[in-house]
């Protein structure tokens, strides 16, 4: 699966953005979305920064957007991994899906402090049988640039979305 995240002002708008882009655009060389960061080269993809009328700049990751939500909530809230809450599904079509990350999984990433993020990297180090960095640093890291983007989006007055396809 391939993840594209970006921000959209309501979920009809995020509903949209696949259509938007159309069946090529899903594609991580289409660039519409862009990278954020070292988030992209973190897992070996590039793209350029861009944003459309629609939604607010973005970054492709293979990160599940149910990991990120659960090393959030778990590592920095300290809710159990059983209590995570499942995220809302926007579109379902047999090309793509696209999901809301809900505001209990932004806004505390966005508030988090240094330690809070340092405690979160490494518990997400240590999960086992799970795709992604292992090095706790770099995860540290990334989770900063999660905070930066989150940021962005809430300055825009957007909420954090996922489109993700095969």
């Amino acid at each position: 699966m391939t993840y594209k995240y970006f921000g959209a002002p309501d979920r009809a708008t995020a509903a949209r953005v696949p259509t938007a882009l159309g069946r090529d655009g899903l594609g991580l060389d289409a660039g519409e979305l862009g990278t954020l960061g070292r988030l992209g080269e973190l897992f070996g993809q590039d793209g350029r920064e861009g944003s459309e009328e629609t939604f607010s700049g973005g970054l492709s990751t293979k990160i599940k957007p149910e990991t990120m939500s659960a090393m959030v909530l778990t590592g920095i809230q300290g809710i159990p991994l059983s209590a995570v809450p499942p995220l809302e599904l926007i579109v379902l079509h047999p090309d793509y899906a696209v999901f809301q990350l809900p505001h209990t999984v932004v806004e505390p990433l966005r508030k988090a402090d240094e330690a809070e993020l340092g405690t979160a990297a490494f518990i997400w180090s240590t999960v086992p049988d799970r795709r992604g960095p292992r090095d706790a640093f770099v995860i540290y890291q990334m989770l900063h640039e999660w905070q930066d983007f989150a940021n962005r989006l809430h300055d825009a007055g957007h909420q954090l979305y996922c489109l993700m396809w095969p």
